[in-house]
């Protein structure tokens, strides 16, 4: 993608919205940043009234608001995601993934996340592994507010 490309591509938030615990947070921190913002789900929900928040209401089905979210993601998008092969598929497209706790995607920890996220999985398959994540915390909240706003922030300044 060329310089003039890259400058005309708008910042902008995705969020996989089905079960995210941080909507408040994000239309908190876009709006402090003048961002839109684009919640994808398979069920209607309640979003805010502004003209810089989309609801784009997807088919029922596996991975079907995960194939638009990363189809429509760019290098200049911020994802919000809790899942693993999502934030995959978006860092391939230059996206910037950040979890619902806060704790952003990267090169560094996307390959072991995948390995680790396989590894569950099948040992839920073969046994009675259960569990999942540790319930949401202040402390997840607070991170996922500090890492938006960075993750936005950059942006702005890498296409200032």
């Amino acid at each position: 993608m060329s310089t003039d490309q890259t400058q005309a591509t708008s910042i902008e938030v995705y969020v996989d919205a089905d079960a995210c615990p941080v909507k408040e947070e994000i239309y908190k921190v876009a709006e402090r940043h003048g961002v839109p913002v684009t919640l994808v789900a398979n069920q209607f929900m309640r979003i805010p009234r502004e003209d810089w928040v989309t609801f784009v209401k997807v088919e029922d089905g596996p991975d079907v608001a995960d194939d638009y979210i990363a189809q429509a993601s760019h290098d200049a998008a911020v994802v919000v995601t809790a899942d693993i092969l999502l934030a995959q598929r978006c860092m391939e497209k230059g996206a910037i993934v950040i979890g619902t706790t806060g704790k952003p995607f990267t090169d560094n920890s996307i390959g072991s996340a995948v390995a680790m996220r396989n590894l569950m999985a099948d040992l839920r398959e073969v046994s009675d592994v259960g569990g999942g994540p540790p319930p949401f915390s202040k402390t997840d909240r607070s991170r996922f507010l500090s890492s938006l706003h960075e993750a936005l922030a950059k942006l702005k300044r890498d296409r200032g």
